[in-house]
C-alpha cells in the first residue's frame, strides 16, 4: 500500500477463480483484456486486491498456471490472511486480531464427530481456517448443529458454505468482508482511503465483501446460486450492487463502465491501435499498446504492411539499443527489423504477450524510467523477463514517445529456449 503517495484512484477487490479468472476460457482471452486495462490506465494510481478462498499454496498453483497479474494486496483462505506486494509480507496485525475466541484445536475435535464431512487437502488446513467437503444437501444441517456445539465450546465461529460443496469454519471476525474492512480502514488512518472501491464475486464466500458500506459491486454473470440468493434476499434494491451480463474478468471491465470508475476500453479491444491514445501521457499505457500490437504482428492479426514497421522505428530511437537478456546488445532498429521477418509465424498458436507491474518514475521534463515484467506464452511454454526501458515524450512523434533504451533480464525459471531468435524485445 506504501507504493501510492495519496489514495488510490480505484481500488479493485476481486475473487479469483470462476470471477476474475474463466476457468471456461482455454485462451484467457478476458484476463488478458483486463490486464491490459489494468496496467495502461490504472496501475500508476490505483489498487489491485485479490481476494480468495485459496490457500497460498494453491494461489501459487494457480499464478503458475493462468496470465495474472501481480496484486498489491492478497487476501487469500476465505480472508483469514493478508499479504502485501510481490513478496507477500504478512499482516502480523491481522493474524493477532483473529486469534481472539479461536481455538483450532477444538474446532477440529468437535467438527471430526460429523461423519458427513470430509477434510480437504492439508494445503488448505491454515492458521485460522478448517475446511471441509460437504454434500449440498447435508450442508444446511451440519453447519447449524456444529455452530451449536462450538459456541457451546467457547468459540466465536462463522461457518461460510460456498460452491456447493466447500464448508469452511472461520474466526467469527475473519471472511473476505472483515478483511477488506480492515484494509479500508488501515488506509483510511493512513489519509489514504481510495476515492473508489469495487468488489467482485461469484460465489457464497464473496457475499461478504458486498456488505461493505459504500463500495461498488459486481456480480459476474456466472455467479452461482448462493451469491444471487444472498442478493436478492439482502441487497436487492442496492443501485451500487450490479450483476453483470458478462463472464468473469469482462463482467468486471463493463461494471467500471456501468459505475463511470474510470477508463474501461481495453487496448485489446481496439482494432486500431495507432489512433488509441490518452489524454494525459501515461507509460503504462504506451508500452501495453508498443507490445499488443507486436504480438498481433506475429499472431498475423494486423496487416503485413511496411508502414507498421516504419511506425515502430518512428517510436523507437534511431540509436538507441535493446540489452537482449542473454546479454547481447542490439541495435532496437535492427530488432525490428527482426521482428519483420517473423511476421505471422504464430498465426493459429498459443502466442500471447502481456506485461505486469508496470512502475515508472520520471526523471525529467519528459523523460521516464519504467520497469516491468514482460511475459510472452507459446506452444513451448512461458518466459518472462524483467525490462528497463528509457522513454521520451516525443508529441511530434506517431504515438508521442520514443522508445530510447531497452535493457532485459531473464526471470529465474522463465528464459526461452531459443534464446537468440524466438526473442526480440
Amino acid at each position: 500500500m506504501d507504493r501510492l503517495d495519496a489514495p488510490a484512484r480505484l481500488m479493485i477487490v476481486s475473487d479469483l477463480d470462476h470471477t476474475m479468472v474463466d476457468h471456461h476460457d482455454p485462451e484467457n482471452i478476458s484476463l488478458l483484456r483486463f490486464n491490459a486495462l489494468w496496467e495502461s490506465n490504472y496501475r500508476h494510481s490505483s489498487l489491485l486486491v485479490f481476494s480468495t478462498g485459496r490457500s497460498p499454496t494453491l494461489y501459487k498453483e494457480l499464478r503458475k498456471e493462468k496470465p495474472m497479474l501481480t496484486p498489491d494486496i492478497t487476501i487469500m483462505s476465505v480472508g483469514t490472511e493478508i499479504t502485501y506486494g510481490e513478496l507477500m509480507f504478512p499482516d502480523d496485525g491481522w493474524e493477532k486480531f483473529l486469534n481472539e475466541k479461536w481455538n483450532r484445536d477444538i474446532v477440529v475435535e468437535e467438527s471430526s464427530k460429523y461423519p458427513e464431512l470430509s477434510f480437504q487437502s492439508v494445503t488448505e488446513q491454515r492458521p485460522h481456517k478448517v475446511s471441509f467437503y460437504v454434500q449440498k444437501g447435508k450442508a444446511e444441517g451440519v453447519m447449524k448443529s456444529l455452530y451449536a456445539c462450538l459456541t457451546n465450546r467457547g468459540l466465536d465461529v462463522k461457518i461460510i458454505y460456498s460452491g456447493g460443496m466447500d464448508l469452511d469454519i472461520l474466526p467469527q471476525a475473519a471472511g473476505k468482508g472483515q478483511a477488506l474492512a480492515y484494509l479500508l480502514k488501515k488506509l483510511e488512518a493512513e489519509g489514504k482511503l481510495p476515492i473508489n472501491t469495487l468488489v467482485c464475486g461469484d460465489s457464497g464466500n464473496d457475499a461478504e465483501l458486498f456488505s461493505i458500506p459504500e463500495v461498488h459491486g459486481v456480480m459476474v454473470s456466472n455467479a452461482q446460486e448462493e451469491l444471487l440468493k444472498w442478493h436478492a434476499e439482502n441487497a436487492k434494491n442496492n443501485p451500487k450492487i450490479v450483476h453483470a451480463s458478462e463472464r468473469c474478468a469482462a463482467g468486471i471491465i463493463q461494471a467500471i463502465g456501468h459505475f463511470g470508475l474510470g477508463p474501461h476500453t481495453s487496448p485489446r479491444d481496439v482494432e486500431d491501435l495507432s489512433s488509441f491514445k490518452l489524454d494525459t501521457f501515461i507509460p503504462g499505457h504506451v508500452l501495453v499498446v508498443f507490445y499488443l500490437l507486436y504480438e498481433r504482428w506475429r499472431r498475423a492479426e494486423v496487416e503485413n504492411s511496411s508502414a507498421t514497421i516504419q511506425n515502430l522505428k518512428k517510436n523507437t530511437f534511431e540509436n538507441g539499443v535493446l540489452i537482449h537478456p542473454s546479454g547481447v546488445e542490439r541495435p532496437l532498429h535492427n530488432c525490428i527489423d527482426a521482428v519483420a521477418a517473423h511476421y505471422g509465424d504464430n498465426k493459429g498458436k498459443e502466442f500471447r504477450v502481456w506485461i505486469d507491474r508496470v512502475y515508472s518514475s520520471q526523471i525529467s521534463s519528459d523523460a521516464w524510467l519504467v520497469k516491468f515484467y514482460k511475459w510472452e506464452i507459446s506452444d513451448e511454454g512461458r518466459q518472462c523477463c524483467l525490462t528497463t526501458v528509457l522513454l521520451n515524450r516525443k508529441p511530434e512523434t506517431p504515438e508521442g514517445f520514443l522508445l530510447m533504451h531497452v535493457h532485459q533480464t531473464w526471470m529465474e525459471g522463465y528464459s526461452a529456449r531459443n534464446q537468440k531468435n524466438d526473442w526480440f524485445f
